[in-house]
């Protein structure tokens, strides 16, 4: 593991940053809300890391659904009410606030997704 600005990974991560604070901001419920902004949020995630460490494709993968589904798991034990953070907006934006095999399902694929888009731009890049 190495410290490497790379801009792509970092204009990726801007770039779904912003979509994601849109979908929060204006959609309030509905599959784009739920699911597209899950499956969106481990690609932000994946392009962050990837943005400053030079790390293997799945390394990265894996780390980054270990993550997601961490945060998950908390949600199905309450942790924003052990926590006393239930009413904080933000909180409940970054945690969660219910646990969903969807989202799970959700995460996966996302990491699945970036996954393999990376691993055909860095055959690209070799040849």
């Amino acid at each position: 593991m190495t410290l490497k600005f790379q801009s792509y990974f970092f204009a990726a991560f801007c770039t779904l940053l912003l979509l994601e604070i849109g979908i929060a901001l204006f959609l309030k419920t509905g599959f784009i809300r739920h699911t597209v902004g899950d499956f969106l949020v481990v690609i932000l995630l994946y392009c962050f890391i990837k943005s400053f460490l030079d790390l293997k494709i799945v390394c990265t993968a894996l780390s980054v659904l270990f993550i997601a589904y961490g945060i998950e798991f908390l949600q199905l034990y309450n942790i924003l009410t052990y926590l006393n953070l239930r009413g904080n907006t933000m909180a409940g934006l970054i945690l969660g606030t219910s646990f969903s095999i969807q989202d799970l399902v959700a995460y996966a694929l996302g990491v699945m997704c970036i996954a393999f888009i990376d691993l055909k731009i860095s055959k690209s890049r070799q040849k």
